[in-house]
């Protein structure tokens, strides 16, 4: 789907094309895309919201994650962990998730590797994650060592990054599941390690 590189609203503020008109989608953009997530529960959660979202909208995932937070107990680490068999089947019946088997499975898995690290140290999914912030925001096109420069158009932001390669690389070591580059970038992107909002945009500082 082509998106407009920025879209008005009934409010009056531009926004990121991606957007489009839907009210809860302007909201995630305004609240919560590009602002800083910290901790092992809240990036516990927004990895697995992203697994799922493999090959999906973002927005499919947005409109069912409450139910979602309901389904995986809050995403609570040590609880997903503890997930059975009886709850993998469990799950394949709730239609409020998207019900794939492998993503499921995954969802269990990568809890119980989150659980080992943070046995080992409290942190650890949070500060490993956090470790591959880029260190600049420099743009092409933009004057070089201006670490506000923004992309102007949706084609120019990227889908993979170095930094995104390098964290998949690293939680697929640690033998995490669904965490491509392509799929980290989009966490990096939410959870404000990065900040892609357009210029333009009334969310671009």
């Amino acid at each position: 789907m082509a998106y407009k590189d920025l879209e008005i609203g009934e409010d009056g503020l531009a926004r990121c094309g991606w957007v489009g008109t839907d009210s809860e989608y302007m909201r995630y953009h305004d609240e919560e895309w590009g602002v800083k997530l910290l901790g092992d529960q809240k990036l516990f959660e927004k990895l697995s919201l992203e697994a799922f979202q493999a090959g999906l909208s973002w927005i499919t995932i947005l409109k069912r994650r409450p139910g979602f937070r309901e389904a995986f107990s809050g995403f609570n680490i040590d609880a997903v962990a503890s997930f059975t068999d009886d709850d993998v089947e469990r799950l394949m019946l709730d239609e409020r998730i998207i019900r794939n088997r492998a993503k499921i499975v995954a969802t269990i898995e990568n809890a119980k590797v989150t659980q080992s690290m943070l046995a080992q140290s409290p942190g650890a999914l949070h500060d490993l994650i956090w470790s591959f912030q880029p260190m600049s925001r420099q743009r092409a096109n933009s004057c070089a060592g201006d670490e506000h420069a923004r992309y102007a158009t949706l084609a120019e932001v990227p889908a993979v990054t170095t930094e995104s390669e390098q964290l998949s690389k690293a939680l697929k070591k640690l033998g995490f599941k669904f965490v491509g580059a392509t799929t980290m970038y989009a966490l990096m992107q939410s959870a404000g390690l990065v900040d892609d909002h357009l210029a333009g945009c009334h969310r671009a500082g």
